[in-house]
């Protein structure tokens, strides 16, 4: 049975962000996780999770101006000191929720800049991440996202994130394996996380198409969420989808894994 995570960014939207927790500790989740907790204070959130016994899973490194179309600036030669400083905000956060990893996102490529230096800026920048969430006994992920819902979103493939990996020479580094952007991007979902286990530091899902619950479109959840309990995946699932109605309407589908 996967431990099945609440995205509080995309579930129970019908309600303050804090008043989530609740429900979804209502709903049966242990776990939660969310994009961002920066516009939060830390003893507010810290107080729902206890209260409701949910373990704080994952948020995500600050990603520049999300309400204006930015997704991230981990590859912007132009925006380092920025990075570095959301790194540090982010260890705050995750040390004070008790929550055991972070996601990098790449952000959208910048364009008119040299691609071999958005590279090494990106290199570079999750080399740093994990240096400083590892002295803090924080793991690091970064996420391929698929490039039909965020044109021009730098990290778009897996292989693409284990050469990252190798090249930043960091034990500290993970990929955050989104089945949805993966189904959208590559297909072979089975075999991809089977090759690539020892790599993978967390999973979310969402059906595929629409982006919203298990059952609703072409990806066989039963068979393939059993298929990761098989090869002995311990981690988290981050229900990370749009709910086709009602969040809690939507939930039929945890019954059938």
């Amino acid at each position: 049975m996967p431990k099945l995570a609440a995205n509080l960014s995309m579930l129970f939207t019908e309600i303050d962000f804090l008043d989530r927790f609740k429900a979804a500790a209502n709903a049966g989740f242990k776990g939660v996780e969310y994009l961002f907790p920066y516009d939060y204070d830390k003893k507010d959130i810290v107080e729902r999770l206890r209260e409701h016994k949910l373990s704080q899973v994952l948020h995500n490194l600050p990603a520049g101006n999300w309400a204006k179309g930015e997704r991230g600036i981990a590859c912007h030669p132009d925006r380092v000191d920025e990075f570095k400083a959301g790194v540090a905000k982010a260890i705050d956060y995750a040390k004070a929720l008790g929550c055991p990893q972070v996601n990098c996102l790449s952000g959208i490529e910048p364009g008119g800049v040299d691609p071999k230096k958005v590279r090494q800026t990106f290199v570079d920048n999750l080399r740093y991440a994990a240096g400083e969430l590892k002295k803090a006994g924080i793991r690091l992920l970064m996420e391929p996202v698929n490039t039909f819902d965020i044109p021009g979103f730098y990290l778009h493939h897996t292989a693409q994130a284990l050469d990252l990996i190798r090249d930043t020479g960091s034990d500290n580094l993970f990929v955050q394996y989104d089945i949805y952007h993966s189904q959208r991007m590559e297909g072979e979902l089975a075999s991809t996380i089977k090759k690539n286990l020892a790599h993978i530091g967390h999973m979310q899902l969402a059906d595929n198409p629409g982006r919203h619950e298990p059952g609703t479109g072409e990806i066989n959840y039963p068979w393939l969420l059993r298929h990761i309990d098989q090869l002995g995946y311990k981690g988290w699932i981050g229900c990370e989808y749009k709910p086709a109605g009602k969040t809690q309407d939507g939930l039929g589908w945890m019954a059938s894994v």
